[in-house]
């Protein structure tokens, strides 16, 4: 697994305008139309993924494992939302970003995110041999 292009000091990035389907009654987290927290923690997600992506060798994929952010600025319907990341630390398949979104005023979150790279294929056989372990309880 050559990961030689992953290093310190990459950078992701993505927006989005903030419609109804992004606010907190829409995806059931609150009450309030402005941008749901889940949705935030996506964009923080796919900025994440935008970083690194398009540099691991085929077959290898990222998948999230940890996100420790804060959620401190609403942001209301019709504005725009830029998520970014920041590759910190590479150890072995763990990668640690910086995350932050900022709408058109103010930041509106920031924190950490961890991703472990992982081989695709070993992966989804995993996953299929819980599935068929969730089958096999179930018949008993």
């Amino acid at each position: 697994m050559n990961l030689d292009a992953i290093k310190t000091g990459l950078h992701g990035a993505t927006e989005i305008m903030v419609g109804t389907r992004d606010t907190a009654p829409h995806v059931g987290s609150g009450k309030i139309k402005v941008l749901a927290t889940p949705v935030l923690v996506m964009l923080l997600e796919e900025a994440a993924l935008n970083a690194v992506e398009g540099l691991l060798p085929a077959g290898l994929q990222t998948v999230g494992t940890r996100l420790d952010v804060s959620h401190t600025a609403a942001t209301p319907v019709g504005m725009r939302v830029y998520a970014y990341a920041e590759l910190t630390r590479v150890e072995g398949r763990k990668l640690t970003f910086r995350v932050w979104a900022d709408d058109e005023v103010e930041r509106i979150g920031q924190g950490e995110h961890e991703r472990i790279i992982v081989n695709v294929e070993r992966f989804d056989v995993r996953t299929q041999d819980k599935v068929a372990r969730t089958l096999t309880n179930i018949k008993k």
